[in-house]
């Protein structure tokens, strides 16, 4: 097998996109299989920053088959300027290729996001305001619209007047506008010209690549974390992000799943809201937040951050099927004379390993620290494990008693080049 699962295993925002980058150079399909352009992923090269919304992150090799799967929600008007922006950079040259069963993301789904988020007052999740779960809302109520039916004219028309009663019902109710058919039609048909020769059954071509033996890298988005069901419900995004949905997402057998890698920052960080059990606040935080750049790709909005916490990690570990880690902005924890890991929460007086599936338990656990000695050297130009200061070491060493996984690769710096890997995860064993 050569196929490899990329999970974010916090709350998002950990180096997926570059650590996706990195093993791409070794990939031959790269494929994003759900969420939309609610996830952003920064990826450094020779110093150049590039923001992807939606795009997966192989776009930049030539040679990399990039695929958009079923499981995604695809927002047509932002993924082609977001392709445009790549063109006008000078990335001319790639393959990408688009679900025709993904479904599509419409102004009324981003109207009706935005409302519904204002509607919950102090209850906010922190949506983006995108129309990710809206849009998700249509598939499961078997009204949404699809990229196969977006360029087809005849299908489109049809399905914006079977959806459209629906949907200015709800905008209606909320004293939003409503939407004509001519409205959305003469927009968006434009772009499903564009995206025409994009589309196809992308499950026919990824089990055809996987059957000839390519090398597939599966791209995450957010974080198990947020997972709709095994994430801190309901502050969770709308699909789930753990390798258990890929097969599905995807349209390819489990048995095609080989090795899974999460990705997870040295520390943690979460936007918007929700319980956060390891959240520090004052210098410690700004000092943490000004070094990591920790502002959203999408949204700019400064990220909360925490001790790295071992308990969630292990609930990402166990319903994500993790084989191994990779630790990420290891960088910015140099300077602290004290490094924390969360090992077990208190709850109600009893110390618990597991994350709670309510949020009133989750908002009354304490957290349970191991604490061990920092580091200040500089160890943004390390090139191997050896390098690194004793006590660095040691804490990649606890990481790994903490969570009983290895970790295959960490992060010294955004450059791609500043990413040492311990284990070559195409040819890795599962076990």
């Amino acid at each position: 097998m050569k196929t490899v699962v990329i999970v974010g295993s916090q709350w998002g925002d950990e180096g997926k996109g570059k650590i996706t980058d990195y093993l791409a150079q070794d990939a031959d399909v790269v494929v994003r299989s759900q969420g939309g352009n609610n996830a952003g992923h920064t990826i450094t090269i020779d110093g150049e920053k590039f923001a992807l919304r939606s795009i997966p992150s192989g776009i930049f090799n030539p040679n990399i088959q990039n695929i958009m799967a079923n499981g995604m929600v695809i927002d047509p008007k932002q993924m082609l300027e977001e392709l445009d922006g790549l063109v006008a950079r000078g990335v001319k040259n790639f393959k990408l290729a688009i679900s025709n069963r993904a479904h599509i993301v419409l102004p009324y789904h981003r109207d009706l996001d935005g409302a519904y988020e204002s509607e919950r007052g102090n209850r906010k999740i922190g949506t983006t305001k995108r129309g990710i779960g809206p849009t998700y809302a249509d598939k499961a109520n078997r009204i949404g619209i699809r990229i196969a039916d977006l360029i087809d004219p005849v299908l489109f028309k049809e399905a914006l007047e079977n959806t459209l009663p629906v949907k200015n019902m709800e905008l209606k109710m909320l004293g939003l506008k409503t939407y004509t058919v001519d409205d959305i039609y003469n927009e968006y048909i434009e772009y499903g010209k564009r995206i025409k020769k994009y589309v196809c059954d992308t499950s026919v071509l990824l089990n055809d690549e996987i059957e000839a033996g390519k090398k597939v890298l599966f791209e995450g988005a957010q974080g198990v974390m947020l997972c709709i069901d095994h994430g801190t419900y309901p502050y969770v995004t709308s699909s789930s992000p753990t390798a258990s949905s890929v097969p599905l997402n995807t349209g390819i057998a489990p048995r095609y799943i080989d090795t899974v890698l999460g990705i997870c920052k040295a520390y943690n960080t979460r936007v918007g809201e929700g319980p956060f059990p390891t959240e520090i606040e004052g210098d410690l935080a700004t000092y943490i937040r000004e070094r990591g750049h920790e502002y959203g790709t999408v949204t700019k909005r400064p990220r909360r951050v925490g001790y790295l916490d071992a308990v969630a990690l292990n609930h990402a570990r166990r319903v994500s099927g993790v084989n191994y880690l990779s630790l990420m902005l290891f960088d910015v924890l140099s300077g602290l004379k004290t490094l924390k890991i969360c090992y077990a929460y208190e709850l109600d007086g009893k110390q618990i390993n597991y994350v709670p599936a309510t949020i009133s338990e989750l908002e009354r656990v304490k957290p349970v620290y191991v604490e061990l000695p920092g580091f200040d050297e500089d160890i943004t130009k390390v090139t191997s494990f050896d390098e690194l200061p004793e006590n660095a070491k040691a804490y990649i060493r606890k990481v790994e008693e903490l969570t009983k996984t290895k970790v295959a690769m960490f992060s010294v710096g955004p450059d791609r080049k500043q990413t040492i890997q311990l284990v070559d995860l195409f040819n890795a064993s599962s076990k």
